[in-house]
């Protein structure tokens, strides 16, 4: 019978039992009669029609039918039968006591319990019915009872037995539920029916462990299994629950928590060393071996491992025929404090525990050692290992004194009150064998710095007199790399106290081979780096994007490689920039020899490196030849986009730090992206020690900045640090500026965009080439419009020319990477394609990082309202636009930056495109970036124009009139 939704109504839930789910709830509404009492009209309600009964209906009623929805039978048949029989078959022959499915049954069951656990929160404040036996929904009403009840267990201890069983209380009052009909809803939390109300409880009752007792009072368990049973199950339930014992103890103690720190060796291979000859002792050490970290909470007697959080633990003590249960309550609170410390730290624990190679581990705890002393946990060595592990001090001071031809190099190395020859370090690092015993028997590990800041000094060292070493003056910037290390610290500091106080940095003449004139803030970079140059420091130089980095240090490269052979240079950058970089090397530095270290055919004899100037490579080489790289000294190593070592403990960080120069410079527009730890680690690179070691940063500078805004520290930091970062915005530098500044951005396709373009390519060629032979050009413009248009298109992203590649495209890679950079910056982005669909592909970045944008296509409606809120609306940074829809006619003054996505035909409408920013009005510079993706039809049209000027002086308008100028070569050029 149907509700009338306008008249008075009352929604219900009702429970009923189905054989094999168990408790199941349905949905109803009923019609109410004048006195509002419920009558026989009754309706089922479902997720499809409960719109209809809306203003009888809350967010939980709306959330109950739709749970109680997917628990009817139809539905869980439906889900789990694979061959689509109807319910009442499928269970019949799922739940068969003898051919039964017992994993689909369990899966089954768990589903509706799981909605069951869902349902029963929600129902507080329902109403709630059993189903009668004729369907009617309104049978029995059950009342939901808010006040949660509790649970009392009983356990009661005699010479024969252990008598155990639960009691009820609601609101302070005994529930009597024992053979009382009582049955269970739901187990897990426990909800329960006795005599016509729902019960629920504190402490999340399991059901399971009161359903015994609805037809039974007590449960006796016999004294020759009472050991495992007080183990198994009464000790949780003391620790979870309230329990009232007769017969055994429970005590409740509370003690102080002591966290201890385990380490211990992971097995690893060993080999024998001669350590002290004069004493004729030979040694086993291992190496590559691994360290084992684990901590653990001590409360009194007890320890727990901390990944067993648990508010109470219980103990199970028993003394002749005597048990006692022993309830430690434990500070969760302050154990987590604890955990999450020593992730700071650098210790990240995982199931409590965390593994590092040896030499890491232990530079670990020499790191960390006092913070750990500090903060109360206890480093100790677990077992009774070979090994017995030095946790002292360990230092080396160096000392190096110029001698006529040569550096004398003399050190000691203490590890405590133990002195170690200079000579047995050196092989112990040669041979990059960390651990070392003591004449005491201890094994101290030798610190994995010693490793890296030492290594060349070794290596390129002789063994001289009474132990020293000596050092070729050839290899002078190992002597000031030294300076500028951890170990070198004071040194450093008297330099800077040196550079302290600059001002002003005299003017450098520039080099004779460069072609090209500085604008006065470049001049002042270049200046700039020539000062840095001459003190054998390295910089970081973060002008804003678009202000000529790379032409700066193209002029201190041609400045410094310009007269005397002063080795190589190693430029180190994403992929898709070199191309730019060998471009503007060609243009300004054209006397540098520079060789492209890239691709799979590479020749990686790095011998070769000395007969060029440069040797330009990515970051993903670096990583995986940094063997090979490690191994040859360059006079500058430059990382463009430096940013991509902000992480100090990814590898490419720690790769260029393995790299070897005798000055290092960095390009970036953002120095600092998400942390100043970002800072640290690219100035660690520049110049070791500046800043200290990273917990000495996070700690003095870091947490005070970023945590308290902390102003002196701020300043103290600036102050470090102004020497070796130059940055300059282009509201600084607007003076010295054009009015427009025009860049192209070369792009590298992905491996996957390659390959589709190359299918193509080759499939248009053939028949293109073919068409031109058999009836010339005339005839064959419209194919080879066709083709030139689809390769410009997987050019730009292969989707645009097919909507089943799932691909990456090299270029929306770059674009991506632009436009995050220069929103970062708080720019506006004027973004321009002919292709809308490439629009669309832009959209979905940006929608899928939450960046707000304006839209503009011929298919926008409202044109100025895109306008005004772009113009006016601060969040909103970036304006999509194609090119028919938006080449003329906008006003756009706010934007900075214009993106020309792919290249057209005609330079004139580009140049209308960018006077959509550069226009009267306008008060910021405009930067404009063509992006062209490298080996295609776009970099050779570009090249075509340019060959053929005329056709940009004719103003050419439309693509076809640009194939009509074509001739057979242009064409063969084209698709080569």
């Amino acid at each position: 019978m149907k509700v009338s939704p306008s008249q008075p109504f009352q929604i219900i839930y009702t429970l009923f039992e189905h054989q094999y789910l168990g408790y199941l709830f349905e949905s109803f509404v009923i019609q109410l009669d004048s006195e509002g009492r419920l009558t026989f009209s009754h309706q089922n309600i479902s997720a499809k029609n409960a719109k209809e009964f809306d203003n009888g209906l809350d967010k939980n009623d709306y959330e109950l039918i739709k749970i109680m929805d997917s628990m009817q039978p139809d539905i869980v048949a439906k889900k789990y039968d694979k061959k689509k029989m109807k319910p009442d078959e499928f269970f019949l022959k799922c739940f068969d006591d003898q051919t039964g499915d017992e994993h689909a049954q369990q899966e089954i069951k768990n589903y509706v319990e799981r909605r069951r656990a869902q349902i029963m929160p929600l129902m507080h404040g329902k109403r709630l019915f059993e189903m009668g036996n004729d369907g009617e929904p309104a049978w029995k009403e059950i009342e939901v009872l808010n006040d949660k009840a509790t649970v009392l267990f009983h356990f009661r201890r005699n010479e024969e037995n252990t008598h155990y069983f639960p009691t009820i209380k609601h609101q302070e009052e005994k529930v009597d539920f024992q053979y009382k009909g009582a049955y269970i809803l739901c187990n897990d939390p426990a909800y329960i029916v006795i005599e016509k109300k729902l019960y629920s409880f504190e402490k999340n009752v399991d059901a399971n462990k009161l359903k015994p007792f609805l037809n039974k009072k007590f449960i006796a368990i016999p004294r020759k299994i009472e050991d495992n049973y007080y183990h198994k199950f009464v000790a949780p339930l003391v620790a979870s629950f309230d329990v009232y014992a007769k017969g055994f103890d429970i005590k409740t103690e509370t003690t102080e928590l002591k966290p201890l720190l385990y380490f211990s060796e992971l097995a690893s291979n060993g080999q024998s060393m001669d350590l002290f000859n004069s004493n004729g002792k030979h040694t086993t050490i291992v190496e590559d071996s691994k360290i084992l970290f684990e901590l653990k909470f001590n409360y009194g007697d007890h320890n727990y491992s901390a990944d067993q959080i648990k508010d109470v633990s219980v103990h199970v003590e028993k003394e002749e025929d005597h048990y006692t249960f022993h309830r430690i309550k434990r500070n969760l609170e302050k154990e987590k404090k604890f955990v999450s410390f020593l992730n700071e730290t650098g210790l990240p624990l995982k199931h409590a525990r965390s593994t590092m190679d040896t030499a890491k581990a232990f530079s670990w705890i020499q790191s960390t050692k006092k913070l750990l002393e500090d903060s109360g946990i206890v480093l100790k060595q677990n077992g009774k290992g070979e090994k017995k592990y030095f946790l002292g001090k360990s230092e080396m001071t160096v000392e190096i004194k110029e001698n006529i031809d040569w550096f004398d190099i003399h050190a000691i190395i203490k590890f405590g009150d133990f002195e170690i020859p200079f000579h047995i370090i050196r092989n112990y690092i040669l041979k990059k064998k960390h651990e070392i015993e003591l004449p005491n028997g201890e094994i101290a590990v030798i610190p994995e710095e010693w490793f890296t800041q030492y290594a060349e000094l070794m290596a390129f060292s002789n063994e001289g007199e009474e132990e020293s070493l000596q050092l070729q003056k050839h290899h002078i910037s190992l002597v000031k790399d030294l300076n500028e290390s951890n170990l070198a610290h004071l040194q450093l500091s008297r330099k800077l106290e040196r550079l302290r106080d600059f001002d002003t940095i005299g003017d450098y003449d520039m080099p004779k081979g460069f072609k090209g004139e500085l604008r006065p803030y470049q001049r002042a970079g270049f200046n700039w780096m020539r000062f840095l140059n001459e003190y054998r420091l390295g910089g970081c130089l973060a002008d804003d994007m678009g202000l000529g980095k790379t032409v700066q240090t193209l002029a201190l490269l041609q400045s410094v490689h310009q007269d005397n052979d002063n080795g190589t240079s190693l430029l180190v950058m994403p992929t898709s920039l070199i191309y730019n970089w060998e471009k503007e090397s060609e243009k300004f530095t054209p006397q540098l020899k520079m060789l492209n270290y890239t691709g799979v055919k590479r020749n990686k004899d790095i011998k070769q490196f000395a007969k060029y100037d440069l040797v330009v490579t990515s970051y993903g080489l670096i990583r995986q030849d940094i063997d090979l790289l490690a191994e040859f000294h360059f006079n500058y190593i430059i990382l463009d986009e430096s940013q991509v070592i902000k992480n100090p403990e990814s590898n490419i960080s720690k790769c260029v730090r393995d790299l070897n120069s005798s000055f290092k410079l960095i390009l970036t527009g953002t120095p600092i992206e998400n942390t100043t730890m970002d800072l640290w680690s690219q100035m660690t690179f520049l110049n070791p020690g500046l800043l200290g070691g990273k917990t000495f940063f996070k700690n003095q500078f870091q947490l005070p900045i970023e945590k308290k805004n902390d102003e002196e520290k701020t300043k103290k930091l600036y102050t470090i640090i102004k020497p070796f970062l130059l940055r300059r915005h282009k509201s600084q530098v607007a003076t010295d500026l054009p009015e427009k500044i025009e860049n192209i951005r070369y792009c590298t396709m992905s491996e996957a965009q390659e390959e589709a373009y190359e299918k193509v390519k080759s499939a248009y060629r053939d028949k293109i080439m073919h068409e031109i032979e058999a009836g010339g050009i005339g005839k064959s413009q419209f194919m080879i419009l066709q083709g030139l248009t689809k390769l410009r298109q997987i050019a730009n992203h292969p989707f645009l020319a097919d909507d089943e590649y799932t691909g990456d495209s090299g270029k929306l890679e770059d674009i991506s990477h632009m436009l995050q950079n220069a929103i970062n910056k708080n720019h506006k982005i004027l973004v321009f394609s002919q292709f809308v669909k490439h629009l669309k592909i832009v959209s979905k970045y940006l929608d899928d990082n939450k960046i707000k944008y304006s839209y503009l296509d011929g298919s926008t409606k409202d044109r100025q309202k895109e306008v005004e809120n772009f113009q006016s609306d601060k969040q909103i940074k970036v304006f999509l636009i194609s090119l028919k829809a938006g080449g003329l006619g906008l006003n756009l003054t706010e934007a900075e930056y214009v993106f020309l996505l792919d290249p057209w035909w005609n330079p004139a409408i580009e140049a209308q495109a960018i006077d959509r920013a550069h226009r009267i009005g306008q008060k910021n510079k405009v930067f404009t970036y063509r992006f062209i993706t490298k080996n295609t039809v776009e970099e050779k049209i570009l090249q075509l124009q340019q060959n053929k000027q005329k056709l940009a002086d004719d103003l050419i308008t439309t693509e076809e009139s640009f194939v009509k100028t074509l001739t057979k070569d242009d064409i063969s050029g084209l698709l080569d």
